[in-house]
């Protein structure tokens, strides 16, 4: 394929770019801000993320999303926050037949939308959806890593899932678009629960017992929202969940433990406590939009959204563990 373009130039952003480039002629880096898109240009390094490591020689930063017009496929490493605004600005640039794939973890709130939701409201739904155990400083440095890709339109996921695969990036496809998306914005909920259990020192039986109630509940949300249980075992569920429930570089899990030690989080320098706190909301509101009785949600929530104090809310959550 010739060009591939991203839109955002973060960790994950750059990661990819950086896999995908060993695949394809050129990729197509967008970003906001000018002096960031010189420096990749001028030295292949990406100096705010990765100021180590060389980017590949065809990866292009640009600012301007008109230099995305000629691409084939374009993914959105972009935070659920500005998803929408992003579709807004893509709808008079591309064209019909470009595909679009979203790798952002997150639901709007409060319209419970789905980012593959938003693509459809913009565009079609045959847009792909990328989800996996994926930390984005392995990415980059071409460790061994796994993900799913889901879309309806088998094309376009085999398209995707071309440009992405080498010999350490392995890629699976699964029919489940609404699994695999549910599974991005539960897994945050449950790391941010394991992280609270941490930081308040709770022994590690209770721990991994809320971790595998977690994972139950997860199958329960997925069904009930018309998604198959059998996602939530795939890499982009049970891997995702226990990856970023128990990694010190997961950010939800790091939110978690700074309100489990009852620390103060500055909101507004924290981009993760307002994407974490929309996921929390949405997905309570999905819980009760469809009778789901879910424990771990609501201890989450009883901690982040309503302040109980961790030991009050974890008296509750235990009380209903069985």
């Amino acid at each position: 394929m010739d060009k591939v373009g991203i839109i955002g130039a973060g960790s994950l952003g750059t990661a990819l770019a950086q896999t995908i480039a060993q695949n394809v002629d050129e990729v197509c880096l967008q970003l906001r801000r000018q002096d960031l898109a010189d420096t990749i240009n001028e030295t292949n390094i990406n100096d705010e993320y990765y100021p180590n490591t060389k980017l590949l020689e065809n990866i292009r930063a640009t600012t301007d999303l008109n230099d995305l017009k000629d691409c084939k496929i374009i993914f959105l490493a972009i935070p659920s926050s500005a998803f929408r605004k992003t579709l807004e600005d893509l709808k008079d640039v591309i064209c019909d037949e470009t595909v679009l794939v979203t790798t952002a973890k997150g639901i709007e709130y409060p319209s419970l939308k789905t980012m593959g939701n938003l693509i459809e409201e913009y565009f079609t739904d045959d847009y792909v959806a990328l989800s996996g155990p994926n930390f984005a400083s392995e990415i980059v440095l071409n460790l061994p890593t796994v993900s799913n890709i889901a879309s309806k339109n088998k094309r376009n996921a085999e398209m995707v899932k071309e440009v992405l695969s080498t010999d350490q990036f392995k890629v699976k496809i699964i029919d489940d678009v609404i699994g695999l998306e549910i599974c991005g914005v539960i897994k945050n909920i449950n790391a941010i629960a394991n992280g609270i259990c941490e930081g308040m020192n709770i022994n590690e039986n209770a721990r991994y017992g809320v971790l595998t109630k977690g994972y139950s509940e997860t199958i329960k949300i997925i069904e009930s929202i018309g998604g198959s249980p059998s996602t939530a075992g795939e890499y982009c569920g049970f891997g995702d969940l226990v990856l970023t429930s128990t990694s010190f570089e997961s950010r939800n899990h790091t939110l978690g433990m700074l309100y489990g030690q009852r620390l103060i989080v500055d909101e507004k320098a924290s981009g993760i406590v307002f994407e974490g706190k929309n996921s929390i909301r949405a997905t309570k509101a999905i819980c009760d939009n469809n009778g789901i009785d879910s424990v771990i949600v609501d201890f989450v929530y009883d901690v982040i959204i309503n302040r109980t104090t961790p030991k009050r809310a974890f008296r509750g959550l235990w009380s209903k563990i069985e």
